[in-house]
């Protein structure tokens, strides 16, 4: 579809992160600002664009770098330490990229892989509101007379829609039947293109955090697919796979950004704090209270990085030598990780108000977006149900469910 003809082109692992690491500074600027008057970063997003980090993951034969998953993890957090927001927009565009080299056919993989390459931003249209199951969608592909698919349905939480070149809808495919689709119906994902006939993106997304993510309703209008944009989805989990994994790795990767950005702001608060009185010292950073929450805090959020990088070298290392037993343990490893993750989010994102003081909880600074992120993001994939599967591994080497949250 949409063709970026300024598109960079990363050469190298360590060429990604550099990139990034440069995007992030300048996305940082206005971050404030942006989550303020929920301004929708535009600008932003086609720096990411024009950037080559959308084709970080693409394989080799069809022009991309291949990126290990710690490079991508790496890409994720640095762009969340900058702006939570932003990091989240191309979550479900790597996601997908994942699902199409595991189910695409080799002309659709050249395909939607060389969009990629030219700068193309993929956006989910997974996720439905209830009263139904998450996992049920009633959403339906359905044969079209002539060939083809007939597409209908509505979607929330479409992260990144707004500003998609393509979006994949993920949809429940329709046997004739008059009955409901339930979570066994079998479900395949569609590549629709931004300006298809019948499609409509509401920008009605109002959460407290993630402010900028356009995480609206999109519309499906018994729109038209060819069936060489419809890719199998169902059968990912059929077999061993780290699918799932590799989606949460990325969640946790944003989570992780949240927290070293909190922390950071943190310290650069501590330094205008006034100390309490009772410390008898000229400055907040020696008031020993503060240096034990500065330290205890270090500790939680340099044990969730470290934790992520050690899940994105397993799933790594599953990827080259998947079996039942290497893809069960890269799903734990990425379930600690996101646990460990939510909760030093969680904590940096507040204790920065214990560093800085009162005048952290000024408007005008609007510190509480780190917070207000933190607890947006880490209502995704609840964590009190990756305790459940960890914790059964850990006692009696249960395996994970498969699926695409663990």
């Amino acid at each position: 579809m949409t063709t970026h003809a300024t598109v960079d082109r990363v050469s190298s692992a360590g060429d990604a992160a550099a990139v990034a690491e440069r995007l992030a500074i300048a996305f940082a600027e206005q971050a404030c600002a942006r989550d303020a008057a929920r301004t929708l970063p535009h600008d932003q997003v086609q720096a990411l664009k024009s950037s080559g980090l959308l084709a970080l993951s693409v394989p080799t034969e069809h022009g991309g770098i291949e990126a290990p998953a710690t490079t991508v993890a790496e890409v994720f957090r640095l762009l969340a330490h900058a702006d939570p927001s932003l990091a989240q927009i191309p979550h479900s565009h790597y996601t997908f990229l994942e699902a199409l080299r595991l189910q695409g056919t080799h002309a659709q993989q050249a395909r939607f892989y060389g969009l990629v390459c030219d700068g193309a931003l993929f956006a989910n249209a997974q996720t439905e509101r209830g009263p139904h199951a998450v996992n049920v969608d009633t959403t339906t592909l359905t044969v079209a007379a002539g060939g083809g698919y007939a597409l209908t349905g509505r979607k929330f939480y479409c992260t990144g829609a707004l500003f998609a070149d393509w979006l994949i809808v993920r949809a429940s495919l329709a046997d004739g039947s008059e009955d409901a689709p339930t979570s066994t119906t079998p479900k395949a994902i569609a590549f629709v293109p931004r300006d298809a006939p019948g499609l409509g993106i509401i920008d009605d997304w109002d959460g407290m955090g993630q402010r900028t993510t356009a995480s609206g309703t999109v519309v499906l209008d018994d729109i038209w697919v060819p069936a060489d944009h419809v890719v199998p989805f169902s059968p990912i989990f059929d077999q061993p796979t780290v699918y799932g994994a590799h989606a949460q790795l990325l969640h946790a990767a944003i989570d992780v950004g949240i927290a070293t950005g909190a922390l950071a702001e943190g310290v650069r608060q501590a330094a205008k704090a006034r100390p309490h009185f009772e410390a008898h010292v000229d400055s907040a950073v020696n008031d020993p209270t503060l240096i034990q929450t500065a330290g205890e805090l270090t500790v939680t959020v340099r044990g969730a990085q470290a934790l992520l990088v050690h899940a994105a070298s397993q799933l790594d290392a599953a990827r080259a030598d998947l079996t039942e037993d290497s893809a069960a343990a890269t799903s734990v490893a990425v379930a600690v990780a996101k646990v460990a993750a939510a909760r030093a989010a969680l904590d940096a994102s507040s204790l920065l108000f214990e560093l800085g003081g009162t005048r952290s909880a000024t408007a005008g600074d609007n510190l509480s977006r780190y917070w207000r992120d933190a607890r947006t993001h880490t209502l995704h994939d609840a964590t009190r149900w990756k305790l459940q599967h960890i914790g059964r591994h850990t006692l009696s080497g249960t395996r994970p469910p498969r699926h695409g949250q663990v």
